[in-house]
Order: structure tokens, then sequence, then C-alpha cells
């Protein structure tokens, strides 16, 4: 069903109150006639979520912090409503969006240790709460604490109360933080990749609750995520965002079992399955930036089924299938990604080999034994997979195996010799053969030193070479992973989070190593990135012939780069073998629950319509 060109796409709204409405919103850089986003309107209904997907930059965050009246340092909302309940939050004086916020409007950040005050007990600070806004709660302040933790799945017993934020594992910061957000039954609720970082069990743990207090008390949820399987199975409707504009919007179940604008196409090619062994296939290029976006459509730079008329006029909303389609040939539904081309990962060839290799290791951080008996080998060009909830002991066993912990007892060995614990004790070919890929591409590089310094480093470190041969490896390495020498002068910030990352491996590769740690490498990474990150992965592996070992909680990831997995759980090994073998036929209790709990994207209408009645 196609129809004619529309203003916006607030026909989507489902039934019932209409909580949240957002028309025309603008946000600009300050002083600047740049937009950041622009022509954004969506509306949400009471007991109902939406979710904002996208790329890095693509602004989903700038909506999200404009649903409570807010941007951020540099940038301005200069257009449009956000009506809550009928009242324009934009049209607020700040005192009065001060006492909406928290009240009638939370936020659950993405990192839940920065959201929570580390000097202040759990109690203090959800006391703290319902301080500020007395009037929005009908009891005691005593009596709502123990009730909205118990909503949150979390003890409401004075020990939980007495502790610091750092006491709590991540999920049960997230779920705090969730508790106090829920505390005072606000109207709307906005989630900014609360997710993130947490296993798929917690996971689970925190969206069931998120979706629970959501339809019982009719609130209106705003999610952002770059996970789409977690949104396919949260939200209602869903946003396709890219360089600050709406793609695509319109019900779960049909943007993700039949996506009709190329770039929602991309989204969702790149995206992992657990049930298949695919090649993920990334968007190539990047998105255009506030200031440098080109004429016409957006995405036609990237867009393999781009037109004249495409880089000439900027495409207004089409009407197709319950969705509206911001496409020039939206009403063709052309399809981007060939359903006939393979993409089924070429078979390996079984190696014993045994490049490392780990026998009844041990490890401790002080009394308290974190590993038992963990026995794992890993054949060369061959990668095996950690998996397991957090606390599990996935890194550190990969600090073990580095030397960056100490405390260990057992038999690491590398290349049949035995590796002593901690990297005081190892030779420097013992170092230099076990590399290290760590999970925040924000942190792992040094922000004063250029990309060139910080490759150059492990270089001048490991080989005694010339200043030219030293430069010459710099590029080779960039090139390996696919940046050019263009990055050598510039520094970190002026990277994205997938350039950071990329930068990171060359450094780690550019010594040549025979096993590469890779610990959680793409957990902080948009779903497109990810999946040209962990090509690049594979290609090197097999390229280099490296042993690897990939640490992850993406159970749905493990299936597109290794050949074998090791679950842990409270620091033992209670499965493995080869990946199609576990994941498909899991038989430790504990693996059948992890299974049970990874995030499924649908891909089929008949399914996602199916999931949609669920909710």
């Amino acid at each position: 069903m196609t129809g004619a060109p529309v203003a916006t796409p607030h026909s989507i709204a489902l039934d019932g109150l209409i909580r949240l409405e957002v028309t025309d919103l603008k946000v600009c850089i300050k002083n600047r006639n740049v937009d950041v986003v622009d022509d954004i309107s969506f509306s949400v209904a009471a007991g109902e979520m939406v979710g904002l997907v996208g790329e890095s930059g693509s602004g989903k965050t700038t909506v999200a912090l404009a649903m409570l009246g807010h941007a951020r340092r540099g940038l301005e909302i200069k257009g449009g409503q956000v009506k809550l309940d009928g009242t324009d939050l934009l049209r607020l004086d700040e005192a009065s969006l001060r006492e909406l916020r928290g009240a009638k409007v939370a936020y659950v950040p993405q990192d839940p240790a920065s959201a929570l005050n580390p000097a202040l007990r759990i109690g203090t600070q959800l006391f703290e709460t319902f301080k500020d806004h007395p009037g929005a709660i009908d009891t005691d302040a005593a009596s709502r604490v123990r009730e909205v933790l118990a909503e949150a799945r979390l003890d409401a017993s004075e020990e939980m109360l007495r502790r610091y934020p750092h006491q709590l594992s991540g999920g049960q910061q997230q779920r705090v933080a969730i508790a106090m957000a829920f505390g005072c039954r606000p109207s709307l609720i906005v989630l900014d990749e609360p997710t993130t970082g947490l296993d798929v069990t917690t996971q689970r743990h925190v969206l069931d609750t998120v979706r629970t207090l959501c339809s019982k008390y009719g609130v209106a949820g705003v999610y952002v995520s770059h996970d789409l399987a977690v949104v396919g199975q949260l939200v209602n409707q869903v946003v396709v965002m890219y360089a600050g504009r709406i793609v695509e919007i319109g019900p779960t179940f049909r943007v993700f079992a039949e996506p009709i604008h190329p770039y929602s196409q991309g989204l969702l090619a790149a995206a992992p399955s657990p049930d298949r062994c695919e090649v993920l296939v990334g968007i190539e290029g990047h998105p255009p930036r506030p200031g440098m976006r080109p004429a016409g459509c957006y995405f036609a730079p990237r867009c393999s089924a781009r037109e004249a008329v495409c880089e000439e006029e900027s495409p207004a909303y089409v009407a197709v299938d319950l969705r509206q389609v911001r496409c020039h040939r939206a009403a063709e539904r052309v399809n981007v990604i060939d359903p006939a081309a393979s993409r089924t990962l070429p078979v390996r060839e079984d190696t014993s080999d045994i490049v490392l290799s780990v026998r009844d290791l041990t490890a401790s951080y002080g009394t308290s034994r974190v590993l038992d008996d963990v026995n794992i080998e890993v054949p060369r060009r061959s990668c095996v997979a950690v998996v397991g909830e957090s606390g599990s002991g996935k890194t550190t066993l990969a600090r073990c195996i580095s030397g960056l912990h100490s405390n260990w007892k057992g038999e690491i060995s590398l290349e049949g010799v035995l590796l002593p614990p901690g990297t005081k004790r190892r030779s420097k070919d013992a170092l230099q053969h076990v590399q290290y890929v760590f999970q925040n591409p924000y942190t792992s590089l040094n922000p004063r030193n250029t990309i060139g310094q910080i490759i150059a480093r492990p270089i001048e470190h490991f080989f005694n070479v010339s200043n030219s041969e030293r430069q010459d490896r710099v590029v080779s390495a960039l090139e390996d992973v696919s940046l050019t020498a263009d990055f050598i002068n510039r520094y970190p910030d002026q990277l994205s989070g997938g350039e950071r990352q990329r930068v990171a491996i060359a450094r780690a590769l550019v010594v040549e190593p025979e096993v590469l740690i890779c610990d959680e490498v793409t957990s902080a990474l948009d779903v497109s990135v990810q999946a040209v990150i962990v090509e690049l992965l594979r290609r090197l592996q097999s390229e280099r012939h490296l042993a690897m070992i990939f640490i992850t909680h993406n159970l749905a990831l493990v299936r597109s780069i290794a050949q074998s997995v090791a679950v842990l759980s409270v620091g033992k090994v209670v499965e493995s073998g080869p990946v199609a073998d576990v994941l498909e036929r899991p038989r430790d209790p504990y693996t059948i629950r992890l299974m049970d709990d990874v995030p499924k994207l649908v891909t089929s209408a008949s399914t996602a319509f199916l999931a949609g009645e669920r909710r």
C-alpha cells in the first residue's frame, strides 16, 4: 500500500492515550545556523515504548535529551514542541523544568556508575529522590523505597540500602537507576543505552523491569539503543535516524521484518544472529557531520540504489505499509541487500597446531577465588570465544594470559613454552607475542599522543629499527585496518569510536603477535561499525594465522567470528566445544539459560507480527 507524501509521521502513533507528542523538533549548534537534528516528529501512547535506532552521530541522544528540555553544552533547542500530557516542555522556564524532571520526566543514562553518586549510600540516594519531589508519592518515603526496589527486582533489605554504588554489580547499579527513575511515577521515561555492557541475563532482567513498569503505570517510554535485537523485543514502534533526520518510522513488526529505507536495510544486515553463521555486512562510508551534509538525500553517498534525484532533492515522507519513509524510491520497495548473495562464512581448515594452552588455571584477587581449574586451548588461525555473565571471570582469564594479573596457579604455555605470572617475569618475546585489545576505545588510547605516536610506541619497544622503517610499519599497520596515512597526525578525539578501535587493533598487530586477545572490543560500537570491526578481525586472523581469544557477552556475535566457545560460570568452564554444537545444542543448564536470554532479531513478517502481538 502506498500513498502521497505527507508532512510528518504522526499517523504512525499507536492507538490509545497519546502521552508524548514531539513535533518538528530542531536542535542546532549554538550561535551557528547548523542543525544537529531537525524535523523530528513522533508520538508515544501511555504504556507504550518507541525505540530510537541509528549509527553513532545520528542524533539519537540529542533527541532523547530534548525530551527533558535539555541540550548538551554547545547546542541549543531552536524549534519544535515536546508535549507531555499537553504541556510543552520547551516553553517552560528553568525552575519549572527542574521541578518536572524526576517527578514527571525521568532519565536513565548509559553508564549507571556515573549516574550514581559514589560518595552516597544507595538508600540515601533513593530517599533524596522523594525528598526533592514530596508531592509525587502518596505514601511514606520508606515504604516507597521498599516498593520501587522490589519492582526493580532488588533486595530491599537494610544491607542493600547501606551499600555504596561500587559495592553493586553493573546490573544492580542499573536497576537502582531504574528504581530511582520510576520512583515518582513519571509520565515519561527516557532510557539511553541502559543495557550496553551488561551480559544477556542481566540485560533481560533490566528490560523486563522497564517493560513491566511502563505497562503497569501507563508510562511513555523512549528507548535509545544500537542493539536492534533488544529494541525489537522491547518497543512498539521504531524510529530509524540518520544524520539528524528520521528516515523510517513505524510499528516494530513492520520495520524490522521488511525494512524499506536502504539505511534500515543496511542496519539490519549488519546485525549478528545467534542462529546463523554468516558474514556481517557493515555499511560502507561514514555518516556526514553537521554542517557537512550533502544536498538532496543525506544517505545518497552511501546508497547503492541512489539515482540523480537523490543527490539533488531532499526526500519527503512517503506512506508505505503502515510506515512513513523518507526516500525517493520508497514506493518501489528497492532492496539494496541482495537476498541471493551468499553470506555463509568460509569453512576453516581444522588444525591441531596449538599456539596457546591454559591448564588447571586458578586465579584469585586477595583471598577471593575468581577462576577455578580453567582449561582452554587455542589453535593457530582459530578463534575461541569466551562467554558468560558479568563476574564469571572472563576478563580475569584474559588478564592472566596477557600477564596483567599475576595471582594465579596452573600452567599457561605459548608455543609449548610456559609463561610465568606477571609481565615483569616474562621475556620480551613472550610479551611481544601476546597482545591485548581493550574494551573501551575512548580510554585505551593516550589522548595526548597522535595516532602515529600511539602505534609507533610498541615498535620502539620491541624492535630496533630506523625512523623511516618505523614510519613504514605505522603506515602499513593503518592500512591493514583500513585506515590511511592521513590518520598519523590526528589525535584520538578527532576519531570516531570505530576508528579508535581500529587504531587499537593496529597498535596490537604492529608487533606481529601470535595471540590476540579481544576483550569486549565491540560492546561500545553501533551495529554497523561492529560488523566492520568483526569482519576486519576475521580477515586479519586468516591472513596472519593469528590465534585469537574473543571475550564477549554478545552471544549472537560469537557465530560470526569464532570456531569454538568456552562458557564460564562463577570461574569455571561449564561447557566448551565447536560453536554450532554449544549454541545450537547446549547441555549445561547455565548455557541453556544464557541462550534463552539472548534477544533474537525477527527476520520475517509473521514472526515479527507474533512478537508484536505478544507485546
